[in-house]
């Protein structure tokens, strides 16, 4: 299929690219790691399609997916619905995506077990449509005051910490226990404080662990590998209302209560210690262009998996960039060392546990 892809898109003119269409499959390897995370890079354009089969079904965020193509059965209501979730990611200017279902897979949408039974569709004759379509509208149907949209519900949970926690009731977002059965926000909350002191044991602990990228990282793998993948900790920032905050806030919230910060507010609350500290003009020019990243686009810039686009998009190269720093290492260590300060907390002396 990727070899028939690339030779219809050189046929048509649309590239000359031998890369247009890759596959990614568990069998790919390194490279196919490697184009998996160039297509999850909203800002490159090649590869522009993947084909796979099972890998890319959950905890992979390609925001931009504008199209998904089932070409094999998919009779397993839980992986239909992770495969949907690779399109109803938000971006910039992307208001729908559309599924091409070879396979029938589509029926999977009417699930009784989620949604219970379906409305009564009631079918009109073709007069009474006639009438239906012409019928005008009453005047006092239309109000020159916009509509105000209705207040979101909120839903407390008191943990087992006697402290309660505030989330949004959002029924369009669904959960599932690792036994694959739907559970609701509420039981989800639950579940993720009980399961994350085996992570961290307090706070500070959370905060040492977030402060490099590669200890970051590591603990994000681990999150996944026990259910809490990048789409779940994505959703929780929409129930705890903190869609411009860093995944750092929703962990150190659920676990502690603690304060949500604003990715704005935590990159300029550092700005003036990072100015102190890094006193090169190139240094701080580099770290303003990296936060300003940071405050769009989320924690994810600031993984080293990223430091190479990041380099290119400012300077053209990496040797570029190398020239005005004096050394690739010298880069590295200023993109790694500047970012404690991001999470530096304002009471360092404490130890609270995560009971």
């Amino acid at each position: 299929m990727r070899d028939i892809i690339n030779q219809y898109a050189v046929k048509k003119g649309w590239t000359t690219n031998p890369r247009y269409c890759v596959r990614v499959t568990s069998n790919d390897g390194a490279s196919g790691e490697t184009d998996l995370r160039t297509f999850q890079d909203n800002e490159k354009t090649i590869p522009t399609i993947l084909t796979t089969s099972r890998k890319l079904s959950t905890g992979v965020d390609a925001r931009n997916v504008r199209n998904i193509v089932l070409m094999r059965p998919c009779n397993n209501m839980i992986e239909f619905k992770q495969i949907i979730g690779r399109g109803t990611r938000l971006f910039d200017g992307k208001e729908f995506f559309t599924i091409f279902d070879f396979v029938k897979a589509h029926q999977n949408f009417s699930d009784r077990e989620w949604d219970g039974d379906p409305i009564e569709v009631t079918t009109l004759h073709t007069s009474q449509k006639k009438d239906f379509m012409v019928a005008e509208p009453k005047p006092e149907f239309y109000s020159a005051d916009p509509v105000k949209e209705p207040k979101r519900e909120k839903i407390k949970i008191k943990l087992s910490d006697g402290k309660t926690r505030q989330i949004k009731h959002v029924s369009s977002i669904m959960y599932w226990s690792p036994e694959g059965k739907p559970i609701t926000a509420r039981e989800f909350v639950e579940r993720m404080f009980e399961d994350l002191p085996q992570f961290f044991k307090h706070e500070d602990e959370l905060r040492r662990i977030w402060q490099s990228p590669d200890t970051r990282e590591k603990l994000l793998q681990e999150l996944s590998d026990a259910g809490y993948d990048h789409d779940k900790l994505r959703s929780m920032q929409r129930l705890i209302e903190a869609e411009d905050s860093d995944i750092y806030d929703v962990l150190a919230y659920i676990a502690y209560n603690a304060e949500v910060l604003t990715r704005v507010d935590r990159a300029e609350h550092a700005k003036l210690r990072i100015h102190q500290l890094f006193q090169d003009n190139e240094q701080k020019e580099f770290i303003d262009f990296v936060l300003s990243k940071y405050k769009t686009d989320g924690v994810e810039e600031l993984s080293l998996k990223k430091m190479r686009a990041l380099l290119e998009l400012k300077y053209h190269t990496v040797s570029d960039a190398a020239l005005l720093f004096g050394s690739t290492e010298r880069i590295r260590d200023t993109f790694v060392s500047f970012q404690k300060y991001l999470y530096q907390g304002h009471d360092n002396g404490s130890q609270r546990d995560a009971r």
